[in-house]
């Protein structure tokens, strides 16, 4: 590598880019601001992310100017990377332009010092997983392998590997809403240690819609060297642009509430209710909605539950506050199936309400986007009496097979109905349809739900039946735009009711089923 050519970068970089125009694939912005320590291997990254554009053919820019942080400058990148950065480089608008472009489902790379920056900003805290401490002097360690994920960035890597590098401890325990791909071995180096057997060094997840690769490697001029290095790096990158896709599902059935649920799942916890007893600073004037939520895995009135009951491993929602157990991937063309049935208890605002929960798939954006807890989605109700209802949350729109009787002031699923449009994003819409029927259970005992979603169709199933049928999904982006809307999250609700749910199993599809097929003929497109 010519570090020659490195030094020059470093100086020349500043209010200039360096670009590689072949057949624009990909748009990438490298950040390496600094106002804490600066390392000296920034240049020699520099040189080795030229290197790795040219070899790819990306467009990439080099800056250290944090005015390029606006709204309109950051839309046009996939991927944002940032490289040794340290201290705090925002403005309050340029943090928000910064989530805006989460927000957009862009990509973010963080190389080492990422972590420390903006160390006292909650939000970037909590999407890059971990804040930094200190460290050891640089010394070889060995690495663990998360060899069980197919991610892009350990492709190629043994269960162990050995590298030489400044390895960091963490102010706190790296967050629940990362998955791990590699973690330190802390009996293999010596020094400053975090004393535990869990200390993850590289990870990935999705955050306010953003997909967030991040890995502590990179402080030494000889990291970029190495060609394990190289392709952990590549495959951050093509996975952060979603060039690469995340983990594929197996084609077969994946239970995932067995074993560990928490490496499928996260929890979020909106604003607890004025009623809500034992837990501190409860908003005396909230109704459950207009306060500030609790957040992202923090649960302690453990809301969501995973017991083992009669053998069994089982999602118990309390429904004592808003939430959603949220999938920590996105999932695009699946059948999801699995059990669910209520429990005994009610709680405010809905005590003189049917008992509520829901189904939310193709979730994006920010939590919080529905009454200050859940994301923007579509839904498939689960409610007393109305299970397998539709409704539209935050922007989403869907097509239905659908008809208004007589003396009715809605809509419901009719099998050869007329194509009608529902809308949460303009008002000359309905936001909600109702089922074909109802094929729900007595309470208390176990319905068996199943969402099937291919391209932009879906199919509500309630015990084997379909009862809606949905078509064209899209939402409004950020933009006012009307976009397709065929991948998410999945987001399951705790919504003031008790409930137990099991068996979540998900598998992929690539058509519809064809026992199902007379409930999609003359709607699906193609």
């Amino acid at each position: 590598m010519n570090y020659k050519l490195s030094f020059v970068l470093l100086i020349a970089f500043f209010n200039t880019s360096m670009s590689f125009t072949q057949e624009k694939n990909l748009e990438v912005l490298v950040f390496s601001k600094t106002q804490a320590f600066r390392h000296k291997s920034i240049p020699t990254g520099l040189e080795f992310l030229a290197d790795m554009a040219k070899k790819n053919n990306w467009n990439i820019q080099f800056s250290e100017d944090s005015n390029d942080f606006s709204i309109s400058n950051l839309s046009q990148y996939q991927v944002l990377v940032f490289l040794n950065t340290s201290g705090d480089i925002f403005s309050e608008a340029q943090k928000a332009a910064l989530q805006n472009y989460f927000e957009r489902g862009k990509g973010f790379v963080g190389i080492h010092a990422a972590s420390d920056t903006e160390k006292d900003w909650d939000w970037f805290t909590e999407m890059i997983g971990a804040t930094f401490k200190n460290h050891p002097k640089v010394q070889e360690a060995t690495l663990n392998i998360n060899t069980e994920c197919n991610h892009p960035a350990i492709n190629g890597l043994k269960s162990k590997e050995v590298f030489k590098d400044e390895w960091y401890n963490f102010l706190k325990p790296v967050g629940k809403h990362v998955s791990v791909l590699a973690s330190l071995d802390e009996s293999s180096y010596e020094g400053k240690k975090m004393d535990t057997d869990n200390h993850p060094i590289s990870w990935y997840h999705i955050y306010d819609g953003g997909r967030v690769f991040y890995t502590g490697l990179g402080h030494t001029d000889e990291i970029y060297n190495d060609s394990r290095y190289y392709s952990h790096i590549e495959g951050g990158i093509l996975w952060a642009s979603g060039m690469k896709k995340e983990p594929s599902i197996s084609k077969k059935w994946t239970n995932l509430i067995d074993g560990n649920p928490h490496k499928n799942w996260d929890v979020f916890i909106g604003a607890p209710h004025a009623t809500v007893k034992d837990l501190e600073g409860v908003d005396p004037k909230s109704d459950g909605k207009n306060a500030k939520p609790l957040g992202l895995n923090n649960d302690p009135k453990k809301v969501f539950d995973f017991k083992t009951i009669e053998g069994e491993q089982v999602l118990h929602i309390s429904g004592e506050i808003y939430g959603a157990l949220t999938s920590k991937n996105e999932y695009q063309n699946y059948h999801l199936k699995l059990q669910f049935k209520w429990g005994k208890n009610i709680w405010e605002p809905r005590l003189l309400r049917k008992r509520d929960s829901g189904i939310l798939y193709h979730c994006t954006g920010p939590n919080g986007a529905f009454w200050n807890v859940w994301m923007q989605s579509q839904e498939f109700q689960v409610q007393e009496g109305d299970m397998g209802d539709y409704y539209a949350l935050a922007g989403t729109i869907i097509d239905i097979p659908s008809v208004k009787k007589e003396g009715q002031k809605e809509f419901d699923y009719a099998v050869e109905g007329q194509l009608h449009t529902f809308s949460s994003a303009e008002k000359k819409f309905p936001a909600h349809c109702n089922k074909g029927l109802n094929n729900e259970n007595p309470h208390g005992e176990w319905n068996t739900l199943e969402l099937i979603c291919f391209e932009g169709t879906s199919l509500h199933i309630v015990n084997g039946k379909v009862v809606n049928a949905l078509f064209n999904s899209r939402h409004k982006d950020l933009d006012d735009n009307i976009v397709p809307l065929q991948k998410g999250r999945i987001q399951i609700q705790s919504e003031a009711a008790e409930a137990f749910y099991k068996a979540i199993k998900i598998k992929p599809i690539d058509k519809i089923p064809s026992k199902y097929k007379k409930y999609v003929k003359g709607y699906m497109k193609g």
